[in-house]
């Protein structure tokens, strides 16, 4: 079996994540979507600036998350390197506990002020479309992708493997949940129980700060309720972005960059919803 994994971790995750937009963004064009676009072709090409930038930090992050992860591993940090763990079980816990970490940064990235500065560049985008995953401020990469794989390691003795195996399942529920396609709503309340279905993570892209500080996880939306941040409404009823990048000057990616090194105050929508259903 690892064998097999070894030959799937030879793709490149940069290849496969331009792949995977291609391909639903392409979809969005010849399906009915869920929202409608404004702009689209400038919104394309401001989120393509922000995926080449992207791309070039990811290389940098990624030397020092192997480099550093690889360290861990020779020294046998961390509680796996106690126990005599099974390959296959290692892969299943790698991915579960990467999720877990990733959880907590992320939600960090919400409650932290200084995180949040560079973490709303992600969140600015009010057309959200399967580019969207990439729009990210490349110093971000170092606090959430870089640090948390680090800390995941070093605290439960995950190795690289895992984690390219993690990053295997990881790539394609980013797409999913970032693409403008219309999923049923049953797919919340059967898969949603475990699994975060691209409804579930769509709320989590509200402009109502209620629900933007909700839905924190990728792979398992069940460490939202276990931690009590799982929120539901309706699909139909989310406004994308953040009402203070709503001008069309502050979509471009040269503002996005410089973003967190601007204050600007936190805006609420018109009419934000109260006491919102759980599911």
């Amino acid at each position: 079996m690892k064998d097999i994994f070894n030959q799937l971790l030879l793709i490149d995750a940069n290849y496969l994540l331009v792949g995977l937009i291609v391909i639903f963004y392409l979809l969005e064009h010849s399906l009915t979507t869920q929202f409608g676009f404004d702009k689209r072709p400038n919104h394309f090409f401001h989120n393509l600036v922000m995926v080449i930038v992207f791309m070039i930090a990811n290389i940098f992050w990624a030397f020092t998350t192997v480099a550093s992860i690889g360290w861990l591993n020779e020294r046998q940090v961390g509680l796996l390197f106690l126990f005599d763990v099974p390959i296959w079980l290692k892969l299943v816990l790698g991915v579960v506990l990467y999720d877990l970490v990733t959880y907590w940064f992320h939600r960090l990235g919400h409650i932290v002020p200084v995180l949040w500065r560079f973490h709303r560049v992600h969140h600015s985008d009010n057309s959200m479309d399967s580019t969207t995953p990439l729009r990210a401020h490349p110093f971000e990469l170092m606090f959430w992708f870089g640090s948390g794989s680090i800390l995941a390691a070093g605290i439960f003795g995950l190795d690289l493997f895992g984690l390219g195996v993690y990053f295997l399942v990881l790539v394609p529920f980013q797409v999913l949940e970032h693409s403008n396609i219309r999923f049923p709503t049953w797919m919340d309340k059967t898969v949603g129980l475990v699994i975060t279905t691209p409804n579930l993570h769509k709320i989590h892209h509200d402009q109502d700060q209620y629900y933007t500080d909700s839905n924190f996880a990728d792979i398992f939306i069940l460490w939202d309720r276990i931690f009590g941040t799982f929120k539901y409404k309706s699909p139909d009823t989310i406004r994308f972005g953040l009402k203070e990048f709503a001008e069309a000057k502050k979509q471009t990616a040269w503002f996005l960059l410089r973003s967190p090194f601007i204050s600007m105050k936190r805006e609420h929508p018109v009419n934000v919803a109260e006491a919102p259903s759980k599911r």
